[in-house]
């Protein structure tokens, strides 16, 4: 199959326009005819529910949890982009476009990224109209500040819950069109498989996650908005929730999933304490306009501290290791993501590290409040240093935050072309759950950003394209593949609760987790990579031999939820292995050690790698087959990154 990635013809700037212009559209009066599906209601799920059940479509709408609320974008603390250029201070599209692609090392499709930046400036006007509380200056202004791999202030914020607010704006337009009639909400509901008629989705099956009830739902599209998939790692800053089920059901239906082995390590996470664990907690990137990280310049210096032999206020400034401010002076402590997670592995590799465990850096305000006043240190971050205080008890106005990387976000999804549509016709994959906008490393600030115009702005137009082309005719829902499709599910259902092992779900959860944060983490190596693909196919083997599944359908059954999931994950797995281990070079998040710059910088391959890879699913216990989309960069020219 050739990828078609649809990206139009003319100059980077005027391809959206002339797009928009050139797609189908669907008549006022014929709208209600249609019936799409949106499979999650996070910013770009809820968005686009709301925006087309604003056009007049006919939506329905499901989440897992008990409240579209609850989506995992509420987590989301710093912030949004927008190329507004309030500042004053240099800031344009273009410039936005130009760091997203240099951000991601250039492993993202040039038109993708330029749309992104376009639609930003709409995405703020947006929600401010809704009402969401964005922060601003005195005069009353919409307030900015920075985020990493920028060198302007193009992010807009509403204190330290950004996500929460944005998230609370497109549930009251969700709310607005579920009261009009316009979108049916099933809550509490979760996707287990997608139908296909003649190769184009038809809708879906889901589960009742309070009552077992399998049910069938018939659309003309289906809009998979359900996130990434970093609980593959067990231990991320995801909400608990947070599953790849969707997209990798899909996948195995014949949509491409490409560039799985692109995984975002968060640099500002509160650091592992131990097993007891199951998730760990983001301190945001925004955090970094006014911490200052550091460690101990020496190993003796870290080893006193790590022993309680010195206290932190006993290190002289002096004794300070600043390395970040060092190593890249033009950017200092805002280098992008990969970059500061790398450099915080290799202080603690150097035996650096501080804590009892000595995987841990300093992210330290006592500049910042002796140049601002502890006023305004709190007023911007109050609710992220009192989140912190609640869960190590330590004041972070007296002495630094211990932060340390941890899984945050996937570069990596579903296979789209510049329409969202995957490679199955009518299913189409929006925000994190698509690969398109970031390449191999996102900036922060900028997965609100993606979700939003996905749903706002993007999806309203080309899915319009679609139907215009297939017709308002109803589906019939009881064409036999829906039948098909529901007796799998439940078929796969009672075989995981005949599962009657000695070990639970959530072990083998969390071994998987361990090889791929092991292997497949913040550094990679073929001899790895080899080595996790093998742990992992034993794993699975033994998932299915002796894993636990207690209780029954029909009733809440939270073991059966987790066994669906982690089947899932452990398939995953592999094949984010097979695709770190696939792409010999080094890139934004996919670090692998053999391919490095004298530096210790990611050493990219442009000759042989500069592609999307796009792995198409063949068949259980079958080598999954690479399809790769050449990357054209017509606009930026490849260079070796440098934020030095």
């Amino acid at each position: 199959m050739k990828l078609d990635s649809k990206i139009p013809e003319g100059a980077i700037g005027e391809k959206w326009n002339k797009h928009k212009f050139n797609l189908k559209l669907v008549n006022p009066a014929n709208k209600r005819k249609y019936t799409i599906i949106v499979v999650g209601t996070g910013l770009a799920g809820a968005s686009a529910a709301a925006s087309l059940g604003e056009l007049g479509y006919n939506v329905i709408a499901f989440c897992f949890q008990d409240s579209a609320r609850r989506a995992h974008s509420i987590a989301a603390q710093g912030g949004i982009n927008a190329a507004k250029n309030y500042r004053n201070d240099g800031d344009s599209v273009y410039r936005l476009f130009y760091d997203t692609v240099k951000g991601g090392d250039y492993r993202a499709r040039e038109a993708n990224v330029h749309r992104l930046a376009e639609v930003s400036v709409n995405i703020i006007d947006q929600c401010v109209a809704q009402g969401v509380p964005f922060a601003r200056e005195y005069g009353g202004l919409l307030d900015n500040r920075s985020f990493g791999g920028a060198q302007v202030s193009r992010t807009f914020y509403a204190k330290g819950q950004t996500g929460q607010q944005l998230l609370l704006g497109a549930y009251s337009a969700l709310n607005r069109q579920i009261k009009a009639g316009t979108v049916k909400m099933y809550t509490r509901t979760e996707m287990l498989d997608i139908v296909t008629v003649d190769g184009a989705a038809k809708g879906i099956v889901t589960r009742n996650l309070v009552t077992g009830a399998i049910e069938t739902h018939a659309g003309h599209a289906v809009l998979l908005c359900t996130g990434g998939y970093g609980n593959v790692f067990y231990l991320s800053t995801n909400a608990m929730g947070s599953n790849v089920t969707a997209a990798w059901r899909a996948h195995k239906k014949g949509a491409f999933f490409a560039n799985p082995c692109y995984t975002q390590i968060h640099p500002t996470c509160i650091p592992v304490t131990g097993d007891h664990q199951s998730k760990l907690t983001l301190m945001s990137e925004s955090l970094r306009n006014d911490g200052r990280v550091w460690v101990p310049k020496t190993r003796e210096l870290a080893a006193k501290l790590r022993k309680g032999e010195i206290k932190v206020s006993d290190i002289k400034e002096e004794d300070r290791d600043y390395y970040l401010e060092r190593k890249y002076p033009s950017f200092g402590n805002l280098v992008p993501r990969d970059v500061a997670s790398r450099n915080a592995k290799q202080v603690c590799d150097d035996q650096r590290g501080v804590g009892k465990s000595g995987l841990a850096v300093f992210l330290d305000f006592s500049d910042a409040i002796k140049r601002l006043g502890k006023s305004a240190v709190e007023a911007r971050y109050g609710n992220l240093f009192d989140m912190y205080y609640q869960i190590t008890d330590e004041n972070p106005y007296e002495q630094p935050m211990r932060i340390y990387p941890a899984v945050h976000y996937t570069m990596g999804g579903l296979w789209v072309d510049y329409n969202l549509m995957t490679t199955i016709p009518g299913l189409y994959a929006l925000g994190e759950a698509n690969f398109s906008d970031h390449g191999a490393n996102r900036l922060g600030a900028s997965a609100l950003m993606q979700g939003l115009a996905d749903g706002y702005f993007v999806i309203p137009y080309t899915v319009g394209d679609y139907l215009a082309t297939i017709g308002p005719a109803p589906v019939d829902a009881n064409h036999p593949a829906f039948a098909e499709a529901k007796k799998a599910v439940e078929e796969r259902t009672q075989k995981f609760l005949s599962l009657r092992g000695t070990r639970t779900v959530d072990e083998y959860h969390r071994d998987l987790g361990n090889i791929m944060w092991e292997y497949c983490g913040m550094a990679r190596t073929a001899e790895g990579l080899q080595k996790a693909k093998k742990m992992v196919a034993e794993l699975r083997e033994d998932f299915w031999k002796n894993v636990i599944v207690l209780g029954e359908n029909e009733e809440v059954n939270q073991s059966l939820e987790k066994a669906g999931r982690v089947a899932d994950f452990l398939e995953l797995g592999e094949l984010m292995i097979d695709d770190a281990y696939n792409r010999n070079e080094s890139c934004g998040g996919h670090f692998r050690e053999e391919y490095q710059t004298p530096e210790g910088e990611a050493l990219r391959d442009d000759e042989n790698y500069a592609y999307v890879a796009a792995w198409e699913y063949t068949g259980d216990n079958q080598p999954e087959v690479l399809h790769k989309e050449e990357l054209v960069f017509e606009n930026v020219k490849l260079t070796q990154r440098s934020y030095k």
